[in-house]
């Protein structure tokens, strides 16, 4: 979907700057180029249509429907189920996270496609049928969605809208006075469009310097950490391993098509399927500039505690990887 955006990032950093593809910085500069434009793209685009649907679709009635409903977890399962077939990293899903909040869905359920979103993507599931054959690739995505569903519904019990942001709060009684007027007043959608852009355009210039400076620490990560440097401490299967792998894992940033081919080379290399794995998950899921991002609509605190909460839930699918999989034969 954004080739495109890539062909220019390496026309740019590659020929018109002239830096070496190979080079560390090369690939820092490219990565960065091409996330923050992404990111942005999305999160224009994203409120956008957030905005068109809150507009013509009263969001008290969807809040009631998901918190008054007996939909028996379903509205979870949904939820990740979307995540899982949205092709985007921990810090593109930031945008659909702020839309979600903003038109008034339940964070529980919000919080389910956040933590599925990163981990579970065709791209990635394509990649792990090439490499691990069928039976992994299906425990893989069973186990994501399910992943997503259990922290959405553990996140949603604890009740923390109250730690959102206060730009956040703004953002919904913003919203909610703004569709109250458009409602009273049967305004049109081309009268409607300008408000609706305008306010897209103000989130992009109010988060974008969190975009850059969460995706700069990505991108360093990205250029200048060497692939193999963390198999050493990860290759002798004990169970500590796997947290061990989580807490590595969290200062790096790729996307899952990017993490995969590391854990195929590690998984070759003698480390325990569901270490890789665990491995994996943290720096798709639990990235630095993921919660740089987060820190604009989360407080402290609810980062803290929905971080927590997943790097239980990693750390979980890392052993029962690791039981099922004791021996990598049992892969393909």
């Amino acid at each position: 979907m954004f080739d495109w955006l890539q062909s220019f990032a390496d026309w740019l950093i590659f020929q018109v700057i002239g830096i070496e593809a190979e080079s560390h910085l090369g690939m820092a500069l490219n990565f960065f180029v091409y996330d923050v434009l992404k990111i942005l793209i999305l999160l224009f685009v994203i409120t956008v249509l957030m905005g068109i649907v809150n507009a013509y679709f009263p969001v008290e009635r969807l809040r009631d429907f998901l918190n008054k409903r007996k939909l028996y977890g379903l509205e979870y399962f949904f939820a990740s189920f979307f995540g899982a077939v949205t092709p985007f990293c921990s810090c593109s899903s930031v945008p659909l996270f702020i839309g979600f909040v903003q038109g008034g869905i339940p964070l529980g359920v919000t919080f389910a496609f956040l933590i599925t979103s990163p981990l579970v993507n065709e791209i990635a599931l394509a990649i792990f049928l090439g490499m691990f054959g069928i039976k992994f690739t299906l425990i893989y995505a069973i186990l994501g969605i399910i992943l997503g569903m259990l922290g959405g519904m553990v996140l949603g019990k604890l009740k923390l809208e109250r730690y959102l942001s206060d730009w956040v709060q703004q953002l919904i009684l913003n919203k909610n006075k703004v569709q109250e007027d458009f409602e009273s007043e049967q305004t049109p959608f081309l009268k409607r469009l300008p408000y609706i852009t305008q306010e897209a355009w103000g989130i992009v210039k109010s988060i974008v310097l969190y975009v850059i400076i969460g995706i700069a620490i990505g991108a360093f990560m990205h250029g200048y950490v060497p692939e193999n440097f963390f198999e050493q401490y990860l290759g002798d299967g004990q169970w500590w391993t796997v947290p061990l792998a989580v807490i590595l894992a969290v200062p790096l940033y790729a996307n899952a098509a990017g993490i995969i081919p590391v854990i195929q080379v590690m998984v070759v290399k003698g480390i325990p399927v569901g270490t890789a794995i665990a491995f994996m998950m943290a720096t798709i899921g639990l990235s630095i500039p993921e919660g740089t991002l987060l820190k604009k609509v989360m407080s402290l605190k609810l980062i803290t505690i929905f971080f927590g909460t997943v790097t239980f839930f990693i750390i979980l699918s890392g052993f029962i990887f690791n039981f099922i999989f004791k021996n990598s034969n049992l892969l393909l």
